[in-house]
């Protein structure tokens, strides 16, 4: 997505639908399939049974790309930067917001709307159904922005090792919350477990800056090097870890979040360098879903619940994998409709009103 603060870099966007795309793969599986079960049984698709790893990357991505567009820049004014942020995702999650609360409407409470800034903590109404459920991620987010600027301003001043301590000290944050309670959840969906992921991405943007030129010229191999340890690592989890294990409390998402982290910030550096030459069709429709990928990832699980109410289980073929397609192949292209729809109808007319905040 073009930015008034950075020059366009279309790779980004490429994994903005990645990242997209992987969470509704998730969710059309399990609506389906998988019942929000563990899939030990399907391990090797491990980023289709626990996709939820595009949030991480998400995360990942924005870390990424802020300190790289700090890197460029003598100075942020965080007005205008708290300004921007807003107007990119506050008009859409406060649609549903109310779109979570008219639901409810019978257990409205007047405080529900804090929830507006905590979507992630207690009972959100936003995290009431699974139309809306997606938007936790957002309060997440925010909270990042609100500190960024500050973040950005002692990295260029120290460098990597002021990002190193506070990765350190976020290590100590995660074993104390693990003897405090430990639940899965808690690592999954707060910032306890999550603020490292953005630090990392950070990391990542120095580490582009600095050896930019070393990727390039390795960057095919090392992206299959990057891909490949992905692959292996969901399949481990999605054969022994699970987020959907009944054992609230597993040391394994203790360390998780973190590896998750690792292993997008090399598939970001290595997609990066790799520079993949894809035929310009396709280009041009991954850099529009990569724009529209905020809208697909919060409208997807909408799209999906009518989708579901209106075609059910419909398992025309004796087939797992074949059917699994054809539900896909109904989802996306709607999913895609309604994103495009929805981010020229709600989220274009105010990015328009951003303006700068680097100087």
């Amino acid at each position: 997505m073009k930015s008034p603060n950075l020059a366009h870099i279309p790779a980004l966007d490429h994994l903005r639908l990645l990242a997209a795309l992987l969470v509704l793969v998730f969710h059309t599986f399990h609506l389906y399939f998988g019942q929000w079960q563990p899939a030990p049984y399907a391990a090797a698709l491990g980023l289709v049974t626990e996709g939820h790893t595009g949030v991480s990357l998400f995360f990942v991505l924005s870390g990424f790309l802020f300190m790289t567009i700090a890197l460029q820049a003598e100075h942020i004014a965080y007005g205008a930067f708290m300004r921007n942020r807003f107007l990119r995702i506050f008009p859409l999650f406060l649609f549903f917001f109310f779109v979570a609360i008219s639901l409810q409407r019978d257990v409205f409470k007047p405080t529900d709307v804090l929830y507006l800034f905590f979507s992630n903590l207690g009972i959100a109404p936003t995290s009431g159904h699974f139309v809306t459920g997606a938007a936790w991620t957002i309060s997440v987010e925010f909270t990042f922005y609100l500190v960024f600027p500050f973040l950005a301003r002692f990295v260029r001043s120290e460098g990597a090792v002021y990002l190193l301590r506070l990765l350190a000290l976020m290590a100590l944050v995660k074993l104390a919350a693990w003897g405090v309670s430990g639940t899965k959840h808690m690592f999954y969906s707060t910032l306890i477990g999550r603020f490292d992921q953005f630090l990392w991405g950070m990391l990542a943007a120095l580490l582009w800056q600095q050896h930019a030129g070393l990727l390039r010229r390795h960057g095919r191999w090392l992206l299959v090097a990057a891909l490949a340890a992905l692959w292996l690592a969901t399949t481990v989890q999605a054969r022994f870890a699970s987020s959907f294990l009944p054992e609230p409390r597993q040391l394994f998402w203790v360390f998780w979040g973190t590896a998750e982290a690792l292993l997008w910030s090399g598939v970001i550096l290595t997609y990066l360098g790799a520079g993949i030459g894809w035929p310009q069709w396709l280009a041009r429709w991954m850099e529009r879903g990569g724009a529209w990928s905020y809208s697909l990832y919060l409208w997807h699980g909408m799209v999906l619940f009518v989708l579901h109410s209106v075609v059910g289980g419909w398992m025309p073929f004796g087939s797992v994998a074949a059917n699994a397609l054809l539900h896909f192949a109904l989802a996306l292209p709607l999913c895609l409709v309604v994103a495009w729809l929805s981010f020229v109808t709600i989220e274009q007319p105010f990015l328009r009103l951003r303006g700068r905040y680097v100087g």
